[in-house]
């Protein structure tokens, strides 16, 4: 088979590799129908990662079960169920780790953090960026498109049904990643504890007392400005579009009023944010502000809006302890900052003074894909019209493109020429 391999820092090959067996009963082979190449793909590619061993890139991909090891079909009592469900034929979607689905932590959620599983696309496991992919664990790994049966859904079952034979792969592929973790970095910024006080309208923390009348008490009632969220995105690649567009679903939905404050040092992401805001439809817009802005003007902005208060959150979609200066310069005083870039090395730029003198909470960490699957596709149906084409200047993905290509794709999205790209391993 063919695969993209990493060797060395900027040094990406396609070579010709044997296809992956069957190592252990709990595996899965999928046939790679499509792969695509991600923002934190380049920390292993620039060096970044501490990774010296070769091995095959990628963790984002969609395929075809060729092959299942002995567990699936037998005495599944207590196990996931796509060991008694899964079946050789039947489309799939890998979130962009494993997990077993069967231990304390998969049971809470915690799905990113499974003490059995592993990163595709470093040496520790072969990526997808190839025509054949070895899945551990796969039971409770993979995403089963051919029976919606299998995951829960706010959908009623034939809009799920009737979604999966009328959404394009390079449109499904999106739930291996980068839309999860857009979803859950808006998640956890609208369900955090300092935020509920604007939200519900009730002073902290009567807003976790719903059975306290907040009018016997000494407080002043909160005033529609306070009723304001205002949020900054900071890094408008693929994951912050798919952060922004969930957080303006869910304020929409929930009809509250807001400000959102997007911003990228690169122009160009400016503007695809931009195009992807105009094509979203009424519905799914609010009626709050939205703004694109440089990081400068975002800051301004931000001060002037807000009296000099800052911002309620900050999503930092970045990975780099600029971003995460920048995101403690917006916040507000008992403001959270909700961090999903992959950060390397160098330390946080912060002390445990400038912690203490803001009361800061901040959620660092990797998005939980398996369990964000659910929410992650019904997001991905209902805003089909800025998910659903591609090369198109709202489009999350730039282009499909062969493996020859590999090498120049790896440069040109590293440098910010390109946005997402999507290898077809048989073209």
């Amino acid at each position: 088979m063919q695969a993209i391999r990493w060797h060395n820092p900027f040094d990406i090959r396609v070579e010709s590799l044997p296809i992956p067996e069957i190592q252990h009963p709990d595996d899965a082979i999928v046939k790679v129908k499509l792969a695509a190449l991600c923002g934190s793909d380049l920390h292993i590619y620039r060096g970044h990662g501490g990774v010296e061993k070769v091995h095959t890139c990628g963790h984002e991909f969609i395929g075809e079960v060729v092959l299942l090891g002995s567990s699936f079909g037998a005495d599944t009592q207590g196990r996931p169920k796509l060991y008694s469900s899964l079946k050789v034929g039947d489309k799939v979607v890998s979130p962009f780790t494993t997990n077993c689905g069967e231990c304390h932590v998969c049971r809470l959620g915690y799905t990113a953090r499974c003490p059995d599983g592993a990163l595709f696309g470093t040496p520790i496991l072969e990526g997808g960026q190839a025509q054949y992919v070895r899945v551990p664990k796969a039971g409770g790994t993979l995403f089963n498109l051919s029976n919606p049966d299998t995951w829960s859904s706010a959908l009623p079952a034939q809009d799920k049904e009737r979604a999966l034979t009328g959404i394009a792969d390079v449109s499904l592929l999106m739930l291996a990643d980068i839309l999860p973790t857009g979803v859950f970095a808006a998640l956890q910024a609208l369900n955090h504890p300092k935020v509920q006080p604007i939200l519900t309208g009730r002073p902290w923390p009567l807003c976790f007392s719903p059975g306290i009348s907040a009018a016997e008490g000494n407080e002043i009632s909160l005033t529609s400005e306070d009723r304001v969220v205002t949020i900054a995105i900071i890094g408008l690649g693929p994951v912050g579009i798919c952060a922004a567009v969930s957080l303006l679903d869910a304020l929409a939905t929930h009809q509250t009023p807001f400000r959102i404050v997007a911003t990228d040092l690169l122009e160009s992401r400016r503007e695809k944010m931009k195009a992807v805001y105009d094509a979203i439809s009424n519905s799914g817009k609010g009626s709050g502000e939205f703004v694109v802005l440089s990081a400068e003007d975002a800051k301004q902005y931000i001060n002037k809006s807000t009296g000099g208060v800052g911002a309620t959150a900050v999503l930092e979609v970045v990975g780099h302890p600029d971003a995460l200066a920048s995101a403690y310069d917006l916040v507000r005083a008992f403001g959270v900052v909700v961090s999903v870039g992959v950060h390397g090395a160098p330390p946080v730029p912060f002390t445990g003074r400038q912690f203490y003198n803001k009361n800061i909470s901040f959620d660092f960490g990797r998005c939980p894909a398996r369990a964000m699957f659910p929410a992650a596709f019904d997001l991905l149906v209902k805003r089909q019209d800025v998910f659903g084409e591609v090369g198109k200047p709202a489009s999350l993905i730039d282009r499909v493109v062969s493996f020859d290509t590999a090498a120049e794709s790896y440069r040109s999205f590293d440098k910010g020429q390109v946005g997402k790209v999507i290898f077809n391993p048989w073209a």
